[in-house]
């Protein structure tokens, strides 16, 4: 018999898509996923077919608001900060008590690690709980992503590493005491005991921990909680019905592969000169592009791009990155995944959060090059698409990578987990 079973999250499409997977899934299993988060979703996750509970605050609404402010917070290394700090915390309380209500009648509770709440849920309720990661850095590890063994350094130098590691790291914790003071304010008002901080090992599930992404991608840590379970990416891309217009789909098959130039969906509103540097580096090595530009795209008039370059607005990545001869993108973990699986060599341009330790992570596979957001200039550009491009090594490793990765089933088995846990 099919159960209720509520999924929670927060953010921009990288961090919806994986658990509209996850629910259709569910879903077609013969169980009730109800999708609770902010209002600005309720039709995306209702063309799904999907329920939908309404969850206070609607941050990707008040992120969104203010694409200046985030383009400034990004310049200072402070934009989770402000998201954890300015437009979650301090509506943890309204939070709560949405979320106990969507909770109602449910089995099991499954959240994103920006939904703090949860904890307190299911705390409260008793409702069992799963929690999620989607990217690696999210596990807070005190051990790098680029593994000691492929570093030749002295032990003495590997040591050094590690003690060093482990001092940000508790830099890290001491910081997000302050992230967290809302939190530990809310847990008194209601009577709750003193528990772990919900930025770090407080997010995580004592049932279950889900890493949504693939083991190719990054290798368990031996601090990450024992009770994870890597699955694999769960892959899903369809955006309000916006299918491949004829234009783009002769463009694909009218020449050779083209670069294809992505920011995402949020950072796509502050691109700065990325996409103008890009058609210019594009053009300069004599190849086409395609800019998914968002919005930005019904800005530009085709007479002011490149010969053999043209923008639209989104696509869905599955659907064009097999055609591509090289992939440009901000290191999102949704467009990493999908960049992975098409078997392409990518170029990394990390905007924030999770994105310049998926760039190491991409580059340490042998499957692209990163440049920072200030060397993203034209000739810079021009020259790391020419060594990608031209080094077979980089197209090699990543058809090997996607071939690995197509053995795995993120939805399936995340799914799997679900229901085991059900079942227990």
């Amino acid at each position: 018999m099919g159960q209720r079973i509520i999924i929670t999250t927060y953010g921009s499409l990288g961090d919806i898509h994986p658990y509209i997977a996850i629910a259709l899934e569910l879903k077609e299993r013969g169980h009730q996923p109800v999708m609770a988060m902010g209002e600005s979703f309720r039709k995306k996750f209702e063309k799904e077919g999907l329920e939908f509970y309404p969850i206070r605050p609607d941050a990707l609404l008040n992120l969104g608001q203010d694409l200046p402010l985030i383009e400034a917070l990004r310049q200072c290394n402070r934009e989770s900060e402000y998201a954890i700090t300015y437009v979650l915390m301090p509506h943890i309380r309204t939070t709560y008590y949405d979320l106990k209500q969507a909770v109602k009648g449910a089995s099991i509770l499954v959240s994103h690690h920006l939904s703090f709440a949860a904890s307190l849920v299911a705390e409260t309720t008793n409702i069992d709980w799963i929690s999620t990661v989607l990217s690696p850095i999210s596990f807070l590890s005190a051990y790098p992503s680029v593994p000691y063994a492929s570093v030749k350094n002295a032990p003495y130098e590997v040591a050094l590493q590690q003690v060093a590691a482990e001092s940000i790291l508790r830099q890290m914790r001491y910081q997000g005491r302050y992230y967290s003071a809302s939190f530990r304010q809310f847990r008194e008002e209601l009577g709750l005991k003193t528990a772990l901080d919900p930025v770090f090992e407080g997010q995580y599930s004592p049932q279950l921990v889900l890493a949504l992404f693939s083991q190719f991608f990054a290798q368990r840590k031996p601090d990450w909680p024992q009770q994870t379970k890597l699955t694999g990416f769960p892959f899903f891309d369809r955006h309000d019905d916006k299918d491949l217009s004829s234009e783009l789909k002769q463009f694909l098959v009218a020449g050779k592969p083209p670069i294809i130039f992505t920011l995402g969906s949020l950072f796509v509103g502050t691109p700065g000169n990325f996409y103008t540097e890009g058609a210019k580096a594009v053009a300069k090595l004599g190849y086409r592009a395609i800019l998914l530009m968002g919005s930005g795209a019904d800005k530009i008039s085709p007479d002011d791009l490149p010969e053999g370059v043209i923008a639209v607005d989104y696509a869905p990545y599955s659907q064009i990155f097999p055609y591509a001869a090289a992939i440009v993108h901000h290191g999102g973990v949704g467009t990493t995944g999908q960049g992975l699986l098409a078997g392409k060599p990518v170029l990394v341009v990390p905007y924030a959060h999770d994105q310049p330790d998926n760039a190491t992570r991409l580059v340490n596979l042998g499957v692209g090059r990163s440049l920072t957001r200030e060397e993203c200039s034209c000739d810079r550009l021009a020259w790391e698409l020419q060594e990608l491009l031209f080094n077979p090594s980089y197209r090699q490793k990543a058809i090997e990578i996607s071939e690995l990765m197509r053995q795995e089933n993120g939805v399936e088995t995340a799914c799997d987990a679900i229901e085991n846990l059900l079942k227990n």
